[in-house]
């Protein structure tokens, strides 16, 4: 009698061989064959957002068909550059494209703000990230702050598809780091624009209308991305209301699959991997100040290749 084992090995190759002889399973198993629109990742449109911040759309057909709210790619310009996780701001399923937003910070974000429409994007991996948890929560407040706005629209979008009350807040330093405003105030049933130095809509800081909407309303949710301290402030604000409140984060991150670690933060107490538990992350049980403490670890270094950038070097 053949023992179970022989026999499972027996059946995987019978079926193999099978599988090997039918030329067309094997032509429908390719990958190529599945793709209708095989183009690389060009861009198709470009567009100044200010003098530091950037829009680019680019044929991704794959993932623009599977993207969802929350959900990041892993962009790699060329061989020599360094992999650059940035959030999928809109899609376009039929058109087979998607739209990142980015600010010019480093060696890497410049570098792609100098490609213009036609050029190609060597590697394009996504989409990646767990989903926001979008359902219908009642009254719901999305905050976006600076570049971060363009995490916030897709987000702010589909809770107001789902149903919720929507409120939008914006902020910037200033008025020309303002974006998507047109956008979301055309989702949203009630908008805030606030800026650093007053140079457009409301002077100050995001949490100040924040405040004013908690002390007057109920809220049953709220939502922020946009830099660091300004998400930990918000958690702040929210936190003795008991309000859910979601921050979407933006550590270091390499691969994007949770295998390399860079990304790790602790979230109540428990280390957890953006890349592949999040983004999105209970704001009030973040470790924020690790995850300061890790978002400068390379400043030194991301300085210097700067530096060799502008001065023409590598």
């Amino acid at each position: 009698m053949r023992k179970p084992v022989q026999l499972i090995i027996e059946l995987a190759l019978n079926l193999q061989e099978e599988l090997l002889k039918t030329e067309t399973h094997r032509e429908q198993c390719k990958l190529e064959n599945l793709i209708q629109d095989r183009s690389p990742n060009i861009i198709v449109r470009k567009e100044k957002l200010s003098p530091i911040l950037t829009l680019l759309e680019i044929k991704a057909p794959l993932i623009a068909r599977a993207a969802r709210p929350g959900q990041f790619v892993m962009l790699w310009i060329s061989e020599h550059s360094e992999r650059l996780p940035l959030t999928i701001s809109d899609w376009n399923a039929d058109q087979g494209t998607i739209t990142v937003i980015f600010q010019e910070v480093g060696r890497t974000t410049m570098e792609l703000a100098q490609l213009e429409v036609g050029d190609t994007i060597a590697s394009l991996a996504g989409p990646l990230g767990r989903p926001t948890e979008i359902t219908l929560y009642g009254t719901a407040v999305v905050i976006g702050g600076g570049v971060g706005t363009a995490i916030a629209f897709p987000v702010a979008k589909a809770l107001k598809e789902a149903g919720n009350h929507l409120l939008a807040i914006i902020g910037a330093r200033e008025r020309s780091l303002i974006i998507l405003e047109d956008k979301i105030r055309e989702l949203a049933d009630e908008i805030v624009v606030t800026t650093d130095d007053g140079s457009y809509g409301r002077k100050g800081v995001v949490t100040e209308p924040l405040s004013e909407i908690l002390s007057s309303r109920k809220v049953d949710v709220v939502f922020a991305t946009g830099p660091l301290p300004m998400m930990k402030a918000v958690a702040d604000v929210t936190k003795p209301y008991g309000i859910k409140t979601i921050a979407s984060l933006d550590p270091i991150m390499i691969d994007g699959t949770g295998m390399c670690g860079g990304c790790r933060v602790t979230v109540g107490g428990k280390t957890m991997f953006t890349c592949v538990d999040g983004p999105d992350f209970d704001a009030h049980q973040v470790d924020w100040e690790e995850l300061r403490m890790r978002k400068a670890f390379y400043s030194e270094e991301e300085k210097k290749s700067k530096e060799r950038l502008l001065r023409g070097g590598k």
